[in-house]
């Protein structure tokens, strides 16, 4: 069983126990991060700055979260621009991403968001300095929306977004390393939205705060596309087929295409953000048809073939989401 799997299990498992010295040690040095940050708050950037993450690691629905985010803002006139981590990026940074930068420099969520957004990106594992880098050089920018970091106390905020995957909730409920949480689930008390992607675990659901910051989240197929030129495919050919996934939670994507696919398919799961190669490639040259996440179509452009396809989604939120979060952007602006 992998360390992953056993986060997620009703039960801790007995193994889990001989962790316990690091789990004290990684809760002590948290709440001292967070205590600090407490005590000296950042200054408050000149645009208000609203913060996407999880208290948990692994993939939750962040990156469909902040494209909503976008589309949003720009509905409602606002300029946004994001700022991110850049995981497994190698830089240099800060590093403004465009749609021909490589996975490899920025890393694949922030080449996602940039070439989908089409707004202004910044990668930088500081993420106060990738946010005054955005300002520098897009000064039309009127909302930064942070792409992860929520545990990066640095970064002055004014509305914390916490997406929790509703299918696996907060796993046993326990801190790293004997469970899945970088911060206590209290921590969800305080944050401004909690947004659950999907159905809500019933195992976590007593962990909730009010019902009142509580959102439901739907992502919707937006249909397969060519990992080569991203042009639309009406129909998968027929043939053998795998689905492969370098995601958080690849059983999700797997089940997506089960729901999508009446045909027998085999399935990959590798670690996420893995960093494909040629020889991944190769290794799947006896199926007609690969099917992938967006995320892992933007490190498959160099590697893809004319039988390579990946599903885009949407995300979809509760109107009473949309109009919280509009007024707690308007009460920013306007020095209240």
């Amino acid at each position: 069983m992998s360390l992953s799997d056993a986060w997620y299990r009703p039960q801790v498992r007995w193994w889990l126990w001989l962790l316990l010295p690091l789990h004290a040690l990684f809760v002590l040095v948290s709440r001292w991060r967070r205590r600090v940050a407490l005590a000296n708050p950042p200054k408050p950037l000149p645009v208000p700055v609203i913060v996407v993450g999880n208290i948990s690691v692994g993939g939750t629905g962040k990156t469909p979260m902040t494209l909503a985010l976008v589309k949003h803002l720009q509905a409602q006139g606002e300029h946004p621009a994001i700022v991110s981590r850049g995981y497994g990026g190698k830089g240099p940074f800060p590093l403004v991403v465009t749609a021909t930068t490589s996975a490899q420099a920025c890393g694949d969520e922030p080449l996602l968001l940039a070439r989908r957004a089409q707004v202004p990106v910044v990668v930088a594992p500081n993420r106060m300095a990738a946010a005054e880098h955005v300002l520098a050089h897009a000064p039309t920018t009127t909302v930064i929306i942070s792409d992860d970091g929520l545990q990066h106390y640095r970064l002055p905020r004014q509305f914390e977004i916490a997406v929790v995957d509703g299918e696996r909730g907060l796993g046993n409920g326990w801190c790293l390393p004997i469970g899945p949480l970088r911060e206590n689930a209290k921590r969800l008390a305080s944050v401004d939205a909690v947004v659950v992607n999907g159905q809500l675990n019933a195992r976590a659901a007593h962990q909730m705060p009010s019902a009142k910051r509580c959102f439901t989240m739907q992502l919707q197929s937006r249909g397969w596309r060519h990992v080569r030129d991203d042009s639309p495919c009406d129909e998968l050919p027929v043939g053998r087929t795998v689905a492969l996934a370098g995601i958080g939670h690849p059983q999700r994507f797997f089940a997506t295409v089960k729901a999508l696919e009446p045909r027998e398919f085999d399935c990959k799961a590798y670690p996420d953000h893995y960093a494909f190669q040629r020889q991944d490639a190769e290794q799947l040259q006896s199926y007609d048809v690969i099917l992938m996440t967006e995320k892992d179509a933007m490190k498959w452009r160099s590697l893809a073939t004319e039988n390579c396809y990946y599903l885009p989604v949407a995300a979809q939120l509760d109107e009473v989401f949309w109009q919280r979060l509009d007024t707690e952007l308007k009460r920013f602006k306007h020095g209240s």
